[in-house]
């Protein structure tokens, strides 16, 4: 049973990550960690939109604040045909196009806060799964999840990538620590999205949303935000029930058979499909 949970790690080994890093991310995502994936990417893009400079762009065009579900889907859907189809397909060039496009009217916005966001979705990902994935991370999913993002950044024409994970990761935090601080446009944007981390509280703890949403952020997020920390039970509970998962699925889950969003991406704001081209604001 435990080698048949294996089988995807034993695969990745096989791979090479500089060469092989979409296929190597593709299987984290839609079979190793897609709970856990699409949760830390989640908080990376929340982390990535509170700094002053890019939260101040978000509630001037009013995308988060009067249009939060649309754009929100709008993120998923783009990120989500470049990840799942891989860059060098129909779709992926596509929906790469679709980002640049969208991105081109704020030119202004300085270079390293795309970096930020890029760095946000490579770090934050890869340190939640250290800290709550059902099993060590392999160094070639490191790797490659590092390739994947530098990629991604090429195609965006974001400058200034570091060379290694190592030095992304200095780089993040250096920024983190410097521009992630107390703004009110943060606080905005974070109030006008908090209700797609709301709809993952399981029903019955629903009382207790709010406060669980604001666990999920640390200390510095929760101040740029203007958060209040929750009551420490809140906080100890929940990353207790996070760890708890962890050994359960390592002990007691099964390996998945069928990839996440095999049936396609479906989204609120676009019951009936969509094309790539339209997806975004107009």
């Amino acid at each position: 049973m435990l080698r048949d949970r294996l089988a995807n790690l034993e695969r990745i080994r096989e791979l090479d990550p500089d060469r092989d890093y979409v296929a190597i991310y593709q299987i984290m995502y839609r079979f190793e960690f897609p709970w856990d994936m699409r949760m830390s990417l989640n908080l990376a893009f929340n982390r990535s939109f509170s700094t002053p400079t890019v939260a101040k762009v978000l509630v001037g065009t009013g995308e988060f604040t009067e249009r939060a579900q649309k754009r929100i889907d709008d993120t998923g859907i783009l990120m989500k045909e470049i990840l799942l189809n891989g860059f060098e397909s129909e779709r992926g060039r596509e929906a790469v196009r679709r980002v640049n496009q969208i991105h081109r009217p704020y030119r202004d916005v300085p270079a390293d806060e795309y970096l930020y966001v890029l760095a946000a979705g490579a770090v934050i990902s890869l340190r939640w799964l250290d800290r709550y994935g059902w099993r060590p991370l392999s160094e070639h999913e490191r790797r490659a999840t590092f390739r994947w993002y530098s990629e991604l950044g090429r195609m965006m024409h974001v400058s200034g990538i570091p060379d290694t994970l190592e030095e992304l990761e200095a780089w993040f935090d250096a920024f983190d620590e410097a521009q992630l601080v107390p703004n009110d446009d943060a606080a905005t944007v974070e109030r006008a999205t908090r209700s797609y981390l709301l709809a993952r509280v399981p029903p019955p703890l629903a009382p207790l949303g709010n406060a669980l949403v604001s666990a999920l952020y640390d200390d510095r997020l929760r101040a740029a935000v203007k958060v209040a920390p929750p009551a420490w039970p809140v906080r100890a509970g929940l990353h207790a029930t996070l760890r708890a998962r962890k050994l359960l699925l390592r002990h007691f889950g099964r390996p998945r058979t069928v990839g996440q969003y095999a049936e396609g991406i479906v989204t609120k704001t676009y019951p009936d499909g969509y094309r790539i081209s339209e997806v975004g604001p107009a």
